[in-house]
């Protein structure tokens, strides 16, 4: 940031719901079916048809809304949205508009080391649009032919999250969507998968003089579908604008769009304002009544939220890279959690987890439940290392034979033969030898010189074909030099 401004940014966040059908008909919600195969007279909005609201997006919205501290209102409307462009059939979007279903929240997100609060003005329910294909070498609609139009995710159930203006970074702004999507993952209720499309963010950037108070004119930049892409755009829109005020230019209230190939967002339009759009109250649904007893349903129905499992992590020894680490992937959350319910050693099977599992699941384009691993394996290793039956790195080699399904862990390790050599006696056979045969490094030793410890160490070690305990036999050698 250059000196002497600061950036103000808000992010509008789009989440499709994960139902089985649409969000005012009966049509299936599907990825990558073929182009116009999952729509019916509701979702291409042909004359006579009526939407339905679906009860179980209704639900999936109050759940976010919950989970993000908001308010859920008890009244409600839909209203239609009204503005043209191609993949919108009916001409509007049924939306939400001054009485969403969820207000007032917030979201706590950790930068640097630091926590800060950023505000949720609303959470509120909508439906997608279609999709335009553009017909060209690099699918942008600039150098396109002609454009096509697939409408099987028209009337798709989409949640929209409003932040406040809380945000003054680019790290801050990614941070906040990388804890949304944790959070939306968690209730289970979207896999907002960024390359998808599940999961879309509008980002809205403006800049101020440092201690001014008054929000400088914003402009937006509208789909963006990557974390990199939305860090990308708010420096480079930070920078852009800090550039034309500085140069007396004037910044316009437009919306933008963001070229990850140049690294630059370019003028799409100029912004509509909320008059533009016309809303007024959709007359073929009726108002949503939220009572008491929906409300306690819902609140009662949230699972472990990402930042209390990430303290709870914490608190068992992990750091705080490795907590996010496990608890963004809800198998390996899972599996961790067992092995805490079972006392077993929470740090080493974090790393192991966060280490040898995950190369091993890329190395096969594997999913954790491909493996058949289990939290009782996971203990059981642990407790060889803890016991000194296994050396370190022998336990990782045990753990890749138990995710290659040759075994449990103490089955693997004997077809191996890993089993570390614990007993003190047959390692003082081996180190008895190798003094022997090294008299002038003990001789050394025996000089105040302890250099050769390392190496008597490791003559050990290849004479037991590395199945010593490496601590037993370094006590053992110390101990013989002395004598």
């Amino acid at each position: 940031m250059r000196e002497g401004w600061e950036a103000v940014i808000g992010i509008e966040t789009h989440v499709e719901l994960q139902t089985r059908s649409k969000m005012f008909c009966g049509c299936e919600v599907t990825f990558g079916a073929d182009p116009n195969t999952t729509c019916c007279p509701v979702c291409l909005g042909l004359p006579g048809a009526l939407p339905v609201p679906n009860e179980r997006a209704m639900e999936g919205i109050l759940r976010i809304g919950a989970a993000l501290n908001c308010t859920l209102v008890d009244y409600a409307e839909f209203h239609r949205k009204n503005y043209f462009y191609p993949d919108l059939p009916k001409g509007y979007q049924i939306s939400q508009f001054d009485l969403p279903l969820c207000v007032d929240g917030s979201l706590e997100i950790t930068v640097d080391g630091e926590n800060r609060t950023i505000g949720i003005t609303r959470v509120h329910m909508e439906e997608d649009t279609g999709k335009s294909r553009h017909i060209a070498d690099d699918g942008r609609i600039e150098n396109a032919a002609f454009s096509l139009l697939d409408f099987n995710r028209s009337g798709v159930p989409l949640v929209e999250t409003v932040s406040e203006p809380d945000m003054r970074s680019a790290d801050e702004a990614r941070a906040y969507a990388v804890e949304l999507q944790r959070v939306v993952r968690s209730l289970g209720v979207s896999d907002a998968r960024l390359e998808e499309g599940s999961m879309r963010f509008d980002v809205n950037v403006s800049v101020r003089r440092v201690g001014d108070t008054e929000l400088g004119t914003r402009t937006e930049v509208k789909n963006v579908n990557s974390l990199r892409s939305l860090h990308g755009a708010i420096e480079y829109e930070i920078g852009r604008q800090i550039e034309v005020l500085e140069g007396d230019g004037v910044i316009l209230l437009e919306t933008r769009h963001w070229r990850e190939d140049r690294g630059v967002t370019v003028s799409m339009r100029t912004k509509e304002e909320s008059e533009d759009y016309r809303y007024f109250q959709e007359p073929d649904l009726v108002p949503i009544i939220v009572d008491d007893a929906w409300r306690d349903t819902v609140v009662a129905s949230l699972p472990e939220l990402p930042a209390a499992r990430r303290r709870r992590y914490v608190e068992a020894g992990l750091e705080l890279r490795t907590a996010d680490l496990i608890g963004d992937e809800p198998a390996a959350a899972s599996l961790f959690d067992d092995v805490l319910a079972a006392r077993g050693d929470a740090k080493l099977v974090a790393n192991w987890l966060t280490g040898e599992v995950v190369a091993y699941l890329r190395r096969g384009h594997l999913e954790l439940g491909d493996t058949g691993l289990e939290a009782f394996h996971l203990v059981e290793l642990a407790g060889m290392v803890g016991r000194s039956d296994l050396s370190a790195s022998a336990a990782k080699e045990v753990l890749q034979g138990v995710l290659a399904g040759e075994g449990g862990p103490a089955e693997v390790a004997a077809e191996r033969d890993l089993m570390q050599i614990s007993d003190a006696s047959v390692v003082a056979v081996a180190v008895a030898q190798v003094i022997a045969e090294n008299a002038e490094a003990v001789a050394r030793m025996r000089a105040g010189d302890m250099k050769p410890v390392g190496f008597l160490v490791g003559q050990v070690m290849r004479a037991t074909g590395g199945k010593a305990d490496p601590k037993i036999v370094s006590e053992l050698v110390r101990a013989a030099a002395e004598g």
